[in-house]
């Protein structure tokens, strides 16, 4: 599961690098990439592991190893906390969990979040070229973007333009990042992120990059504490997709510590 404004395509290297090993299937949150909103309006991570839910049940996949980079590394921690039957392990790379930890990377994502704000800029974005978000996207998320495989980045541009026409783009991105936000930001429930943590019964990997300018790589120590069974990897040279910058270290510490 990839992260906000992500797709599919994020997972194209490491799926190759592990097509010996396992069957994969690359999803697309509701609103992104080629998938149509969620009938239900639901942005939620919770919202978004529901639709995971009902497409490894329509599948009949389970239980899976589940993978997930950013906010997919929100969503893969709600799937398996709440139906623990589906998920046999769990990888969660640059998880987009509660940090007390700022980074330069995205100290501007809750002013985007604020009602009217995002309304008014996201569209002002999009207006730029496909060339120039997908760029500005690897030099947020890379540690080395002059190294970012360029046949990755022209997929990435095409699909970019084939989304250009769907009106809800702008919708599926603020309402995915305010739900992210929201449930970052309880800090009692019973169902908040890191207390969802403790109930994971299968065995959770935590992989986080240490250029990451988005995820604080300080998180690792949280991840340790609150996951019953957990082995957690920091990758040196390494931003916030290490599935994408660097697929053979997130392969060899799947084989390492989940295969």
């Amino acid at each position: 599961m990839h992260g906000l404004g992500g797709s599919s395509l994020n997972w194209t290297d490491l799926m190759h690098s592990l097509e010996d090993q396992v069957t994969s299937y690359a999803v697309d949150l509701p609103g992104f990439g080629m998938s149509p909103p969620p009938r239900d309006g639901d942005y939620t991570p919770s919202g978004h592991a529901r639709a995971v839910a009902e497409f490894i049940l329509a599948k009949d996949l389970g239980p899976v190893d589940l993978f997930g980079n950013s906010l997919g590394g929100a969503v893969a921690l709600q799937l398996a906390a709440r139906k623990p039957e589906l998920v046999r392990s769990l990888t969660l790379i640059s998880p987009a969990l509660p940090s007390l930890y700022a980074t330069k990377g995205n100290v501007h994502l809750p002013a985007i979040a604020i009602p009217g704000v995002g309304e008014n800029l996201i569209p002002k974005y999009l207006q730029t070229s496909a060339e120039e978000r997908v760029q500005a996207t690897i030099d947020g998320c890379t540690a080395n973007p002059d190294q970012f495989s360029k046949i990755r980045m022209a997929e990435a541009v095409q699909e970019v333009k084939e989304r250009d026409h769907f009106t809800y783009n702008t919708d599926a991105f603020l309402r995915s990042l305010r739900g992210l936000l929201k449930a970052n930001a309880d800090l009692t429930g019973a169902n908040r992120p890191w207390k969802l943590a403790e109930r994971v019964t299968a065995p959770a990997l935590g992989i986080y990059g240490r250029e990451d300018v988005l995820v604080s790589a300080k998180n690792a120590h949280r991840f340790t504490k609150n996951f019953p069974n957990a082995h957690v990897v920091v990758l040196p040279d390494t931003g916030h997709m290490a599935q994408s910058e660097h697929p053979e270290f997130v392969k060899a510490a799947w084989d390492r510590f989940l295969l």
